[in-house]
């Protein structure tokens, strides 16, 4: 299939705007992002497939030097893949790790730093990912996710960057903004997300992929952090 030169334009990238725009939608700080069009879309194929993480990664990376330009707050970087539909939750979280693994292996292997203000061992409660130096929590979402907040059309990957939850404390709207997506969310699937942790309390990877996970779920990632302490860095 043709991807148009600027995916933006791309059905998929204009139905995720849409999912995100729609009043049900309870992260305020993403409908800001749509609204205010600082929300990146790239479409890619499948993300059960390597094939477009040469297009993924330096896309990711130009997002990153366009934030170090102008770090206004509620900006996003999103992987929408046009396929698969049909993936169990179980099945969405493993393709998610293995993309996002092979995306930090592209960052390890071109020698970026590990975003210094987090720790890249996905065991520890002050984890996050990096790339480009730059730390990132991701929002997973796929049509068969059992949180309605997480259920679209199409698998996708948010990337949402740490020094902007950081941006947030700072100014002390974090907890405001917090509790107001919490509220809307409950409003919208029923319940409290269960498997929501405040960083520093729990490894935030067990939040990417939106299942629910037990206290005996392991993270699949091989971080660079471990790799570290092997090597004797």
């Amino acid at each position: 299939m043709q991807f148009p030169s600027n995916d933006h334009d791309h059905a998929c990238a204009r139905a995720f705007r849409a999912f995100i725009g729609s009043k049900p939608f309870p992260c305020v700080g993403a409908k800001s992002a749509v609204a205010k069009e600082r929300m990146k879309v790239l479409v890619a194929r499948d993300i059960t497939s390597g094939w477009d993480d040469m297009r993924i990664y330096p896309a990711l990376l130009a997002f990153i030097a366009r934030y170090r330009r102008d770090p206004t707050l509620f900006q996003s970087f999103v992987v929408v893949f046009e396929g698969p539909d049909n993936l169990s939750e179980e099945a969405f979280e493993e393709h998610l790790w293995v993309r996002v693994q092979s995306l930090s292996d592209k960052d390890s292997w071109l020698g970026q730093p590990l975003d210094k203000r987090v720790h890249g061992d996905p065991d520890n409660p002050h984890f996050s990912l990096s790339f480009g130096g730059e730390a990132f929590f991701i929002v997973g979402l796929h049509p068969r996710a059992s949180r309605p907040a997480r259920r679209f059309s199409s698998p996708a990957l948010v990337f949402n960057l740490h020094a902007q939850f950081e941006q947030l404390r700072e100014e002390g709207r974090y907890e405001t903004l917090r509790n107001s997506i919490l509220k809307r969310d409950e409003a919208l699937a029923g319940s409290t997300n269960p498997m929501l942790a405040r960083h520093g309390e729990a490894s935030e990877a067990r939040q990417y992929s939106g299942r629910a996970v037990d206290e005996s779920w392991k993270c699949p990632f091989q971080s660079r952090a471990k790799d570290a302490v092997l090597d004797g860095r």
